[in-house]
């Protein structure tokens, strides 16, 4: 037993000894190391705004232990790009220690300044070398850098934001976030550059925010756009000859540029248009990775449209594609796409007439709460008449039930779906106790496609043209079609119309 505890003591020691040493040995590196990648793409940035991080893997495959004499930069401390090797940020290091068989992590980020350069977009270049002479490696760093017109809030004396007042709570309690009012010469938004916007720009009472087609507006977190009482939003897109490159379309996104933000939820706030906004005007705007795309706070005793909308998509939002309260929208070819709660959310009554809009809700991104469309002459203490109207329009989902009906006995609820497509599957005979969800009730659905197969190309990525097996396909009025002769993205629908926003290609 002595004998054990003896060897098992000397074993320890030396573990103890060798995990000390200082004496390590090191062959010089001469050209030997091997890399992740022989250039570094790190996507685009808008002026002055940090890049993410970036890393490169740099790999030691010899048998020996390897000691790098130099790592730096190209520019030098010129470069605008920063690294960090092993912990220690900078822009160049000496003498970095590489184990045989082992890899080393530099982690690269950049802000860069296009006021100093001389156009609007410029490719901006450096590069990682690795020691020098005859022995040097150099991985190469490449970015975009993009001009924009920047809009933030401005900073008051005490280091604090400027704010603005949005409305008031269910306490009566002012709701303040960051934010400023934009000035008269910020009104016209030009597709010159794209705009980022920091906090929530504020369209003041009887003035109008314009945007020209091709219009590129960036969001940062917790920023959007908030129109007042008397003001007014008015986006003039047009069909897009590319399909890829959209150069008509109004985009509103987040201010992330990296590939790996382009289909991240909830980036930043959304569009409120508040209660008295009016000749909101919305044509082809796409808006996506928002938490609310819209919320729309309205009184259905307005006999004026609180917001026309037209060849547009919502999605990808954390909350809902369309939030409204009591309003009255007029919609044509409208895509109410993926997200976290209900696509199209209408409570407080209001006054509502969808044509030709696909209404479809395939979250992925976590547990979904609520249908796909939902319905309510209540909520949020707000009891009004509900009067909707839905022509050729798709409601669906990864969910059994798209349509939630929500009626108080206090007001009327009149709705009806004509020539559409609804999912929902009655495994709990919610049709007999609820007359509302007798889809055989002419007063209620007329010429329905229940439950058929709705064949989107793509959901996840919110692609919702029809398959060739859509029962959507050739199953809309004509009558209605003729309102809207031309679908999304332009082709002709006169003659034998699809259900929905996009008339089928095959």
């Amino acid at each position: 037993m002595r004998s054990i505890l003896l060897c098992f003591f000397l074993i320890l020691c030396c573990i103890f000894y060798n995990s000390c040493r200082k004496d390590f040995t090191y062959e010089k590196s001469n050209g030997q190391l091997l890399f992740s990648k022989d250039t570094v793409y790190l996507d685009t940035v808008f002026s002055n705004i940090g890049s993410s991080t970036y890393s490169l893997k740099v790999y030691n495959d010899t048998n020996t232990d390897l000691e790098i004499p130099n790592i730096r930069l190209g520019e030098g401390e010129a470069s605008g790009y920063r690294l960090n090797v092993d912990g220690v940020a900078g822009k160049e290091f000496s003498n970095i220690p590489l184990f045989a068989k082992d890899s080393l992590y530099i982690f690269i980020e950049t802000t860069l300044d296009v006021s100093d350069l001389d156009v609007n977009e410029f490719l901006y270049t450096d590069a990682i070398l690795f020691d020098q002479g005859s022995s040097e490696q150099k991985v190469e760093l490449v970015t975009l850098v993009k001009d924009a017109h920047f809009l933030f809030p401005a900073t008051n004396p005490d280091g604090t934001k400027e704010t603005i007042t949005i409305g008031v709570d269910d306490k009566g309690e002012e709701i303040v976030v960051e934010g400023f009012i934009l000035k008269d010469d910020q009104l016209d938004f030009t597709k010159e550059k794209p705009y980022v916007v920091y906090g929530y720009a504020g369209v003041a009472a009887q003035k109008k925010l314009t945007m020209e087609a091709g219009v590129r507006v960036h969001f940062h977190k917790n920023s959007g756009i908030i129109v007042s009482e008397g003001g007014s939003m008015e986006v003039n897109g047009a069909i897009s000859s590319d399909s890829l490159l959209l150069e008509n379309e109004v985009i509103f996104e987040g201010d992330r540029l990296e590939s790996n933000f382009s289909n991240t939820p909830g980036q930043w706030g959304g569009i409120y248009l508040a209660k008295g906004s009016s000749n909101n005007r919305i044509n082809h705007l796409t808006i996506k990775n928002a938490s609310r795309g819209i919320y729309l706070e309205g009184s259905s005793s307005n006999t004026d449209s609180d917001l026309i909308i037209s060849n547009s998509a919502i999605y990808n939002c954390t909350l809902n594609a369309l939030w409204v309260q009591s309003g009255n929208i007029q919609a044509q070819n409208l895509v109410l796409g993926n997200a976290g709660n209900g696509s199209l959310v209408c409570q407080g009554g209001g006054i509502y007439r969808f044509v030709h809009c696909t209404i479809a809700n395939y979250w992925s991104n976590g547990f979904r709460i609520g249908a796909a469309l939902q319905l309510s002459n209540s909520g949020a203490g707000i009891f009004d008449d509900l009067q909707a109207e839905f022509l050729n329009c798709i409601v669906d989902g990864n969910s059994f039930q798209e349509l939630s009906l929500i009626k108080s006995p206090d007001n009327i609820f009149d709705f009806k779906f004509t020539n559409s497509l609804i999912k929902f599957r009655d495994f709990e005979d919610l049709s007999t106790a609820d007359p509302l969800y007798d889809f055989e009730n002419q007063e209620y659905y007329q010429d329905i496609q229940l439950n058929q197969a709705a064949d989107f190309l793509n959901t996840s990525k919110e692609d919702f043209r029809l398959g060739p097996n859509s029962s959507a396909v050739g199953n809309a009025q004509l009558e209605a079609a003729l309102e809207v002769p031309l679908d999304i993205i332009g082709i002709s629908r006169v003659e034998d119309p699809d259900i929905g926003a996009y008339q089928s290609e095959f």
